[in-house]
């Protein structure tokens, strides 16, 4: 059995897109992700440096937005993924990244990967 930490809903800003105009604003993306962890041993010792700590990477994708910049999302997501995996020690991880201004019939349009750690 394998428990999941998750973080939905969170807002950052980035710089990402195709067009040139896209390449001088910054847009709104949404991020959902579900982490593999076991939590029973942070359950049982009520130890927070043995879980995975949401906030921390929050931070991190927070931080890679304002930093990074692509073209795709598929690519930022790509990218993010592995880096959390490698920053975290995470072993699995569903990422849902969606932008909501790019399509304004829709309320959002995006991806939805899920990747392993290398053994």
């Amino acid at each position: 059995m394998q428990d999941i930490v998750f973080i939905e809903g969170l807002t950052a800003q980035a710089v990402i897109g195709v067009y040139d105009w896209e390449k001088e604003i910054q847009q709104e993306l949404v991020f959902d992700l579900e982490m593999s962890h076991d939590n029973r041993l942070p359950a049982g010792t009520d130890d927070l440096s043995l879980t995975l700590d949401y906030e921390a990477i929050s931070n991190y994708i927070l931080n890679f937005c304002a930093t990074e910049q692509f073209e795709l999302i598929e690519t930022l997501a790509e990218v993010l993924v592995a880096k959390l995996i490698a920053a975290f020690s995470l072993t699995e991880v569903t990422l849902t990244l969606r932008k909501p201004g790019a399509v304004p019939a829709a309320q959002a349009v995006g991806v939805k990967i899920r990747r392993f750690a290398e053994q």
